[in-house]
């Protein structure tokens, strides 16, 4: 498809969305939301895909949300609107059935952060930065920056961040977990794309379904998310993928997943 805000290629089996603003510093727009959107629900049927990588290029991932259409919201009914567009654009990465990782270099900002927060992964260079600056202009992260960031690093921490507002570099995200992997400047889509090369060789099925528990389960009690992760597992053993991996692992050679 033609998009004017992101560009996509594929890398081996790796699904590269790239924001492509570079005159805003990929500031995330109501377009482009609906064009990352549209992209991921182009990649969800294609098998020969394990993986989708979002990236903001060479340079930065995003400066945050474009403050232009964000100026213009001055009624709580546009509001809502405007925020429910962000949070359908994070629930298509978080409900995709692919893993989702974002690679990143350079400042990663508030609405980019918050974007960034619904992938499955980070990736990120030596000299990335992230912060969540919205004390400094009088507002609140409303992209779910509030919710996920202490899911992913924990109360102190996110509250740390969304209080000073300041940037932090990658090896305090990396300390704290808001990103999984610290790698040399430049370097961060390269090692995303080998991340999908691995999980290539593993069962899509497998890695959808552990997705699905992960995020479901953790918005549960215990009790209810080790059901639910029941429910699943007795789902995938009935698979033709199950039974070629168990095969595979008796016979002692390489199992050829289908996602079946």
């Amino acid at each position: 498809m033609n998009y004017q805000t992101i560009n996509t290629r594929s890398e081996g089996p790796a699904f590269i969305i790239e924001l492509h603003r570079p005159e805003r510093r990929n500031a995330i727009s109501e377009q482009m939301m609906d064009e990352i959107i549209s992209a991921c629900q182009e990649v969800e049927s294609r098998k020969d895909m394990s993986a989708i990588i979002l990236t903001g290029g060479s340079d930065y991932f995003s400066a945050g949300a474009d403050l232009n259409e964000a100026f213009k919201i001055s009624s709580a009914q546009e509001g809502r609107r405007y925020f429910s567009h962000w949070h359908r654009l994070n629930e298509a990465l978080e409900q995709s059935s692919k893993p989702v990782i974002a690679a990143i270099e350079g400042f990663c900002m508030t609405g980019g952060l918050e974007l960034a927060l619904a992938a499955d992964l980070r990736v990120a260079g030596e000299g990335a930065t992230f912060a969540i600056t919205s004390s400094r202009i009088g507002t609140v992260a409303g992209a779910g920056g509030t919710q996920r960031l202490p899911r992913v690093v924990g109360l102190a921490n996110a509250l740390d961040i969304l209080f000073s507002a300041e940037p932090i570099d990658a090896s305090e995200a990396l300390r704290m977990g808001l990103i999984n992997r610290r790698v040399a400047s430049g370097a961060a889509l390269e090692t995303a794309v080998k991340l999908a090369g691995h999980y290539a060789t593993r069962a899509p099925l497998s890695l959808a379904f552990v997705k699905r528990a992960v995020h479901r389960g953790m918005q549960m009690d215990l009790a209810s998310a080790i059901e639910f992760e029941t429910m699943l597992v007795t789902t995938v053993y009935g698979t033709a993928d199950k039974a070629e991996g168990i095969s595979a692992f008796l016979e002692k050679r390489t199992a050829q997943f289908k996602g079946e």
